[in-house]
């Protein structure tokens, strides 16, 4: 997939089947146990009253079991580009009030300068056809003060493991590098003047092979693979399996830019 081809991004996110697929393999197997999410929200300074707007929000999983905060919150817009994720998101939050869903596209955000005090966007920025267009719309619907969350993936994790695995049966591999915790800094730094990184240490301890083949699977980074018989992937990661476990390196983390 090209980092640019939206066709092809809304295909895979039309709903929320290969997104569920890839959110699994870490509910069931990441060793800190603290999970992505409650560490991503534990960052967040969300005050009485604020105004907030999540953009991709997936299939609002990472709002399950937060209905204080939502409460908190004086306005709070969840919103995708994929109207499919979006039902999947209304499904998943149905029992939570005082939520807005809305149909957004980050490059035209649909509302006035100045509108919300926080700005969410978790491992979507990858995905924008104009990043810069994206990150500027940000800018420009935040409040004075206000600030954008987006959490995002390094250049040495699971994809890069798993794709090492693999390099000589054809499985070649395409990451995406368009907004990783490597140059994530630089690109937001064009759009906002304070810009931090902060790092969430993690791994995968996978103990059912057929678990972490279907998330391999789920991957459009990895082109080829669907070429190479289940069988044979799946005695390539047995091959590296220690004591019944497969370890698989992740390197995941956000930025707070303001």
């Amino acid at each position: 997939m090209g980092i640019n081809d939206k066709a092809s991004v809304e295909a895979q996110y039309q709903n929320s089947n290969n997104l569920s697929t890839r959110i699994s393999i870490h509910d069931k197997y990441s060793t800190n146990k603290q999970g992505f999410g409650n560490w991503i929200y534990s960052h967040y300074e969300i005050e009485d009253g604020m105004n907030v707007l999540e953009l991709g929000c997936g299939t609002g999983s990472m709002w399950v079991g937060k209905k204080d905060l939502i409460k908190r919150c004086g306005k709070l817009i969840l919103s995708d580009f994929s109207e499919g994720m979006l039902s999947q998101t209304k499904e998943t939050l149905k029992d939570c009030e005082g939520i807005e869903y809305k149909v957004i596209d980050i490059q035209n955000i649909p509302f006035g300068d100045g509108s919300f005090d926080i700005v969410i966007a978790n491992m979507m920025l990858y995905h924008v056809p104009d990043l810069m267009k994206g990150l500027n719309e940000v800018r420009r619907v935040l409040k004075k003060g206000g600030k954008f969350y987006c959490a995002t993936y390094g250049e040495n994790g699971i994809m890069e493991y798993l794709s090492s695995l693999f390099e000589g049966h054809g499985a070649k591999s395409d990451p995406n590098y368009s907004f990783t915790l490597q140059n994530g800094a630089e690109k937001l730094s064009k759009a906002f003047t304070d810009v931090k990184r902060l790092d969430y240490a993690d791994s995968l301890e996978v103990t059912n092979l057929d678990d972490i083949a279907d998330y391999m699977y789920s991957l459009t980074g990895m082109s080829g693979l669907k070429q190479i018989p289940r069988e044979k992937v799946l005695e390539v990661l047995q091959a590296h399996t220690v004591n019944g476990i497969l370890r698989v390196p992740k390197e995941y983390g956000m930025f707070e830019a303001k």
